[in-house]
């Protein structure tokens, strides 16, 4: 292997949650770029996982809740790209399990010689809402035990709107966005490609963001401000909808507390105008609608009026 190689700044990276969002598009950002990718997946046959083959990605099978795989799948990678997924038990968010994949990810990677980690996680509020005890506790194992760790911690996504499976809010229904978040209130959100951006700029100057903690976001719009974007961009007619605090509590507990503290002012307030310097192509969600995502909402519009009206 050639010198350059050996540096951190040119060795091959692993990805997690490859097949996923945040991990998807980092990988696809990294390989765009040039730089060799592992994609580490629990099926070479899924359709997500054949697109990052062809896209240029070596594969290799890992699964976060079989620790074993690890090790062999992080084998000759010198950068690694952590996105331990949320993890549910019969009461919710399970902190022991999500910290326990983010700790067996840590010591393969330290076992594999990873010599830097970018680890995404979510950005905090003023308020007990987003703690993410479990990402947190991870970030602390692993600079405890890898020489080189940058943490991404960003804000809710854009994809959002599309719609998140098994939460029971997000996306739009007959037309309505219905979610916990005070209407005219502003609600900070980031582009997964601009999570990818970051991610990049990590792994390429690894001295320079070694050791550093970014809160990411790129928009502020207030949820009615935001829904009206989309409306425009989509040609639709959308609303945006508060659930009450009875409904937010049915759908799960956290859910009715997330909702009160953002009533209270806990919101995210993360400082983007650093971040733009940073990373001067910040999206705007007018940005993220205009370069694709639009055109999605409208596919999933069409979708549900051609389910709710079969010819």
């Amino acid at each position: 292997m050639s010198t350059r190689h050996k540096d951190t700044a040119w060795s091959v990276v692993a990805v997690t949650g490859a097949t996923g969002k945040q991990g998807g598009a980092t990988a696809r950002r990294l390989l765009a770029a040039g730089r060799p990718v592992r994609a580490l997946v629990r099926d070479r046959a899924a359709p997500a996982a054949v697109a990052l083959a062809e896209a240029g990605a070596e594969l290799a099978v890992a699964d976060l809740d079989e620790p074993a795989s690890l090790l062999p799948a992080l084998a000759g990678t010198g950068a690694l790209f952590a996105v331990p997924p949320v993890a549910y038990g019969p009461a919710g968010l399970d902190e022991e399990l999500e910290f326990g994949r983010g700790r067996a990810l840590a010591d393969a990677a330290a076992g594999a010689g990873v010599r830097h980690v970018v680890f995404t996680g979510v950005a905090p509020t003023t308020g007990a809402a987003f703690a993410a005890p479990g990402k947190r506790r991870t970030e602390e194992y692993l600079r405890e035990r890898i020489e080189r760790v940058t943490v991404l911690r960003p804000v809710r996504f854009m994809t959002n709107y599309l719609g998140v499976a098994g939460i029971g809010l997000d996306g739009f229904t007959d037309g309505v966005h219905r979610h916990l978040f005070a209407p005219d209130l502003p609600l900070q959100m980031i582009a997964l490609e601009d999570i990818a951006e970051f991610a990049a700029l990590a792994f390429e100057q690894p001295e320079r963001f070694a050791g550093q903690t970014l809160e990411l976001a790129g928009d502020a719009p207030t949820p009615v401000e935001a829904v009206a974007a989309i409306a425009a961009a989509t040609g639709r007619s959308l609303r945006y909808e508060r659930i009450d605090h009875e409904e937010a509590a049915a759908l799960h507990p956290g859910f009715a507390e997330v909702r009160r503290q953002w009533a209270e002012g806990h919101r995210w307030r993360v400082d983007i105008e650093p971040l733009r310097a940073l990373h001067p192509g910040l999206r705007t969600l007018g940005d993220w609608l205009a370069e694709g995502g639009a055109a999605a909402l409208r596919a999933r519009f069409d979708a549900a009026d051609a389910a709710a009206h079969p010819a």
